[in-house]
């Protein structure tokens, strides 16, 4: 099992940056790929990006590719969210979460196995 802890998250005013973080604890980090979703108040969960187990493969949602990069340190146990552009719609708390098994990406909420409590990020006009 592995537990998922984020952070960074914050208030900014649009057209600003947060690096949200992920820290991960547990038996073999290295074999989860792992994931960004994000979830506005009333919404559902919402794909944001993914990344399989070396770092070197990734996938975007349309509405995070260009503005959003997602990288790993296995040797920090740590997935990092870079957000930049920021906009008002971008407000969500945003969960980290960690996949068994294959090295895929995935993009569904169902394909991964454990979650963080969430980071809220916050984006004023």
């Amino acid at each position: 099992q592995v537990q998922l802890v984020e952070s960074g998250g914050g208030l900014v005013q649009a057209g600003g940056s947060l690096r949200l973080s992920c820290v991960a604890s547990g038996r073999t980090f290295r074999r989860y790929a792992m994931g960004w979703f994000r979830q506005a108040p009333g919404k559902e969960h919402e794909f944001v990006a993914a990344i399989n187990w070396s770092g070197g493969n990734t996938a975007y949602a349309d509405s995070s590719k260009g503005r959003f990069t997602i990288s790993r340190d296995n040797a920090k146990n740590t997935v990092y969210l870079q957000v930049n552009s920021l906009q008002p719609e971008d407000t969500a708390v945003y969960y980290c979460a960690a996949g068994r098994g294959r090295d895929t990406l995935r993009a569904r909420r169902y394909e991964y196995d454990y979650w963080g409590q969430g980071t809220q990020v916050t984006v004023s006009s």
